[in-house]
C-alpha cells in the first residue's frame, strides 16, 4: 500500500508542537504513528510571543478552549500594534485588528470613503473608526458577541504569550493525543538509495527512528531540508538588514497594555510585549551599524521594569528556503525561513504552512505536483509578508543615523514598488486573495508612516455629502457603544483567565 503511516518531527518548540498537535487532532494516531524528537538541551529563548488573529483559527481547529490557553501560556489579549519613533522621532501610530469603519456592501472598502471625507477637511484620525484602537488606547478589552441588529463592530484580537510555556502547552496537548516524544539529538541522516527519501534518522544514543514522512523543525540550521537536500536560501538582507536580536525577559507590567509595543531606534527597534508574569523585551538590530554589547546596554537601560534574567543575543538573516518542501522533507518554522518578529507573523508562517499540509497531506510517495503547488503557496506568503515589514522602514522620514538613511533610501522588490505607487494614487495596494494582511493593516501602515494619499477611488463620490456625514456619525457612534461597553484588559483576565502566580522567576 502506498499509505503514509510513520510521521517524524526533528525538533520541538514552537513549530514542533504545532506540528504534532494539528497531526494529532486532523491524522490521527489510529492509523498514523507519530514522533517527535527533541533534546532538552536545545532550549527557547521565551521572552513572549506576539500574534496575529488567525492564531484563532489554529486554536479552534485544535478544539483548545480559550481561556484555559490563555491561563496556560500566560496569555494577555492584543489588539494591535503600537509604532513609535518609525514616522519621525516622536510620532507614533498604531496598526489596529479587524475593520476599519464598517462593511458598507458597496463593493469599495470604508476607507474610500474616510479618504474623501479627509480629503475635503475631516479629522484625519483614521483610528477614531477602529474599534480595536479605541479599545488600546484605554486600555480595555473584551469578547464581543454580535450586538443586538448588528449595529456594534465586533472587537478582533490576538494574543501575547510566553513562548517555551505554549511549547510545554502543545506538547501536553499532543502527549494526551498519542503523539510519543522522543528525547536525544539526530547524528546521521539515511536515505533510500534509489529514491533519495529520507528513510531514517540514527540517534546519539545509538538509537534510530524510521520514518516515512518528515518534518523538519531543527531551527535555522535545516538539519534536514538544508544539509541532507541543499533548498538552498534567499538572502534578504539587503532589504531587510536587522540581523541581531538582544532579548530579556522584565518584571511585569502592572497593568499589562493590550497591544505590543515597537518602538524604532537608532540601529533598529525595541519591542515589549506584556505578558501575565512578565514582559518580554528586545532590540532587533543591524550589526552593521551596532555591535551587540552596545544593542544590548541600549537595552537594558530602556527597560520599564526590572530584568528578571540576563540577556541573550540572537543571531539570524532574513529570507527563506528556496523549496519548503523537498521529496518527504517538510521545513517548518525557522528551518524553513525567517522574517523579523516586526509585525508577528512567526507563529502565523506555521500555521499556515501545518494547514496547507493537511490540505495536500500525501500518499507515501508524495506528488511532485502537490510539492510544487506547496512551494509556491509558500514563496507567496513569505514575499508579501517580505514586501510588508520593508514598508516599514522604506516608508520613512528618517535621515537621522546610517541605518535610517540606509533604509530611507534602499531599492525595494517592484512587488512592492507597486503596491506604494497604487496606494498614493488612491489609498489602496489590492492585495491578492491570499495575502495575510488586508488593505486595513496597509494602510494603518503606511498612512501611519506618512504616506497620504492624494486622491480616493471614484466610486467613493456616488454618495451624497449629507449621507456620508450620516453614515460616518452613525459608524462613530457604534463604536463609541462599543468600547464603552468594555471591561479594563487586566479586569478581563481576572475575571475569567487569570494565570497561575509565578513565585519564582523564569
Amino acid at each position: 500500500m502506498n499509505t503514509l503511516r510513520d510521521i517524524v518531527i526533528v525538533g520541538g518548540g514552537t513549530a514542533g508542537w504545532m506540528a504534532a498537535g494539528a497531526l494529532a487532532k486532523c491524522v490521527g494516531t489510529q492509523q498514523h504513528r507519530i514522533t517527535l524528537i527533541e533534546s532538552e538541551e536545545i532550549g527557547t529563548v521565551g521572552v513572549g510571543e506576539s500574534t496575529i488573529p488567525p492564531i484563532q483559527l489554529f486554536n479552534k481547529l485544535l478544539g483548545i478552549d480559550e481561556d484555559e490557553f490563555v491561563r496556560e501560556t500566560n496569555a494577555t489579549f492584543k489588539l494591535g500594534i503600537e509604532f513609535v519613533d518609525w514616522r519621525n522621532v516622536g510620532h507614533n501610530y498604531f496598526h489596529n485588528f479587524g475593520l476599519l469603519g464598517a462593511d458598507l456592501r458597496t463593493g469599495i472598502s470604508f476607507i474610500q470613503y474616510w479618504l474623501r471625507w479627509a480629503q475635503s477637511g475631516g479629522d484625519p484620525d483614521q483610528l477614531r473608526f477602529s474599534a480595536e484602537a479605541q479599545a488600546a488606547r484605554l486600555g480595555k478589552f473584551g469578547r464581543t458577541p454580535p450586538s443586538q441588529g448588528g449595529n456594534q463592530p465586533n472587537v478582533n484580537y490576538a494574543f501575547q504569550f510566553d513562548a517555551s510555556t505554549y511549547a510545554a502547552y502543545l506538547r501536553r496537548y499532543s502527549e494526551r493525543r498519542g503523539v510519543v516524544r522522543k528525547e536525544g539529538k539526530v547524528v546521521n541522516v539515511r536515505q533510500d538509495s534509489q529514491t533519495g527519501c529520507i528513510e531514517a534518522v540514527d540517534m546519539a544514543d545509538g538509537s534510530s527512528v524510521r520514518g516515512d514522512f518528515f518534518i523538519d523543525c531543527s531551527g535555522f540550521r535545516g538539519l534536514l531540508i538544508e544539509q541532507v537536500y541543499k533548498a538552498g536560501f534567499e538572502d534578504w538582507s539587503h532589504w531587510l538588514p536587522n540581523d541581531r536580536a538582544a532579548a530579556v525577559p522584565a518584571e511585569r507590567m502592572t497593568d499589562p497594555t493590550p497591544f505590543t509595543l515597537a518602538r524604532a531606534r537608532d540601529s533598529g527597534w525595541q519591542w515589549r510585549i506584556p505578558l501575565q508574569h512578565r514582559t518580554g523585551n528586545g532590540y532587533v538590530f543591524c550589526s552593521s551599524y551596532i555591535s551587540d554589547d552596545e544593542a544590548t546596554a541600549q537595552l537594558m537601560e530602556s527597560l520599564g521594569e526590572s530584568a528578571l534574567a540576563e540577556p541573550k543575543v540572537l543571531r539570524f538573516k532574513a529570507g527563506r528556503r528556496k523549496a519548503h518542501w523537498v521529496k518527504n522533507v517538510l521545513a517548518l518554522g525557522l528551518s524553513s525561513g525567517f522574517l523579523e518578529p516586526l509585525e508577528s507573523t512567526s507563529i502565523h508562517l506555521v500555521q499556515a504552512a501545518i494547514t496547507k499540509f493537511l490540505d495536500y497531506f500525501p500518499q507515501r510517495e508524495p506528488d511532485p505536483i502537490l510539492i510544487d503547488r506547496f512551494n509556491d503557496e509558500m514563496r507567496f506568503q513569505y514575499e508579501t509578508i517580505r514586501d510588508f515589514i520593508i514598508a516599514h522602514y522604506k516608508v520613512t522620514e528618517r535621515e537621522d543615523t546610517e541605518f535610517w538613511r540606509y533604509c530611507k533610501h534602499m531599492s525595494i522588490p517592484c512587488s512592492l514598488a507597486e503596491k506604494l505607487e497604487l496606494f498614493m494614487a488612491r489609498g489602496e495596494v489590492k492585495p491578492r486573495w491570499a495575502d495575510i494582511f488586508s488593505e486595513v493593516s496597509w494602510f494603518a501602515i503606511l498612512y501611519g508612516q506618512g504616506l497620504v494619499p492624494t486622491g480616493h477611488h471614484p466610486l467613493a463620490d456616488a454618495m451624497s455629502e449629507d449621507d456620508l456625514e450620516l453614515t460616518l456619525s452613525r459608524i462613530r457612534s457604534a463604536i463609541r457603544q462599543r468600547v464603552d461597553g468594555l471591561p479594563s484588559h487586566a479586569d478581563f483576565i481576572r475575571s475569567c483567565c487569570a494565570a497561575r502566580p509565578v513565585t519564582t522567576a523564569a
